[in-house]
């Protein structure tokens, strides 16, 4: 959970695509303006804010969008890394001013927005074209508030899976069918730890069971309706037993040693995987591209995907239109198209993103869709079940924090430097109390 936009970007499900909101390492943290085609001359400009290379203009959306309304022109801005732009965001909402008509937020944010600024968005589910019905309950759920109002509108979503590499598994003795290997742990993510030993015992050599012990944190964690705060609003991630749960479990891999002991989204775990150190990694839908980049092709056809123990959720991003903006209204209708289940169904086809409207999961981009880097798998059918029976989860302002400090300051402790699990529990909670002042 280290760096936000990552997590929900990067990956194309289809060969030689691009993510939807993947940032570049190398890209300095500046803003970028891209504007669409044609003559802006006498036309209602809409501007449109987003972090990394978010993919809708990319997939050719804003272009359609101009062409079936020429009086519209758009233009977009770009800022690479979420964790530059978001605190500029939260600045022009707090002042009303250098403000975008319509701005990204990422899901790790969403909550703090809901909260905390939804008198200056407008209210989408009023806006003509938005049918809360072609939403999954969940990801709708996150951005409406207490008393009713819906501030965003979902662009794309991270359905967890697991991939696993076919041929490390057949030396292991464990079965490769992706039906199969689903039934190994189906329903319970302690049955994830049992297969991670039986792969041990006949482990090709130089080779573990998954990548790392926060990984599994971060994927049973994506599974719990209650994580860090209560229906309330309170913290409670210190006394939430699915917390500490999550938390023993994931230890548990660290102690059997059936973990690389790696760092997620780092060079070693790029690394990991071209060279074939580990079996299984938490897969949600946009992880596939990651892992054909940095497999490579000496990784194609060796990787496959199942259904994960357990439905969660990892990633996914929010359109808000601010009232601030210079065309509040026009803005709305352009969000509204712009998440409408066709679009994000070309947005699926085209970049990979996969759809938050579950009213795109009969569309044959999403229901056809097989991934020929991943033994023509049907990513389609795989995740779209995932997404339908992720619970609604209470999320809250904060937890980014919350997580990120668990994964990389607790856990990794626990994974990397051998600390007991109580000494890497009490080293993450004093990192989120100093962060949260409590």
């Amino acid at each position: 959970m280290r760096r936000a936009a990552v997590l929900v970007a990067v990956a194309a499900l289809t060969a030689g695509l691009l993510s939807g909101c993947a940032d570049d390492p190398a890209e300095p943290p500046r803003a970028r303006a891209h504007t669409g085609g044609g003559n802006a001359e006498g036309k209602t400009v809409i501007t449109v804010g987003v972090y990394g290379a978010f993919g809708l203009q990319e997939a050719g959306l804003y272009d359609e969008y101009m062409r079936q309304n020429p009086g519209i022109h758009i233009r977009q801005t770009s800022i690479q890394r979420n964790e530059n732009y978001y605190p500029q965001l939260l600045t022009h909402l707090g002042s009303g001013s250098g403000l975008a008509d319509i701005q990204a937020v990422e899901v790790n944010n969403i909550a703090e927005i809901t909260a905390t600024q939804a008198d200056r968005l407008v209210d989408l589910s009023r806006t003509d074209g938005v049918r809360r019905a072609d939403f999954l309950d969940w990801k709708w759920a996150q951005a409406t508030t207490g008393d009713g109002r819906t501030v965003g509108l979902g662009t794309d979503i991270g359905p967890q899976g697991i991939c696993y590499r076919k041929d490390l598994y057949a030396k292991a003795g464990l079965p490769t069918d992706r039906e199969a290997v689903g039934r190994l742990w189906a329903g319970d993510w302690a049955k994830y730890l049992e297969a991670g030993k039986r792969y041990r015992e006949h482990a090709p050599e130089g080779t573990v069971f998954t990548d790392s012990a926060s990984g599994v944190l971060n994927a049973v964690l994506g599974s719990s309706p209650v994580r860090f705060y209560d229906e309330d609003g309170e913290v409670v991630y210190k006394t939430n037993p699915a917390v500490r749960d999550a938390w023993d479990l994931a230890a548990s891999f660290a102690g059997e040693r059936l973990t690389a002991r790696l760092q997620q989204f780092t060079p070693a775990w790029d690394q990991g995987f071209a060279n074939g150190r580990f079996a299984t990694v938490s897969c949600p839908a946009w992880m596939l591209g990651y892992i054909q980049d940095k497999a490579g092709r000496a990784g194609e056809d060796k990787w496959d995907v199942a259904a994960a123990p357990r439905p969660g959720n990892w990633g996914g991003s929010f359109l808000v239109v601010p009232k601030a903006g210079a065309h509040p209204r026009e803005a709305a209708k352009l969000a509204a198209w712009l998440t409408a289940p066709a679009q994000q169904a070309r947005l699926f086809a085209e970049r990979g993103s996969f759809p938050s409207a579950g009213a795109a999961y009969g569309l044959p981009a999403v229901a056809g869709a097989t991934h020929p880097y991943f033994g023509d798998a049907p990513i389609g059918r795989i995740y779209s079940r995932a997404a339908r029976d992720v619970p609604v989860q209470t999320v809250g302002p904060k937890d980014l924090i919350i997580q990120q400090n668990l994964s990389d300051v607790g856990m990794l402790q626990v994974d990397q430097k051998g600390r007991t699990p109580r000494q890497g529990w009490d080293a993450a909670v004093k990192t989120i109390d100093n962060a949260l002042d409590l």
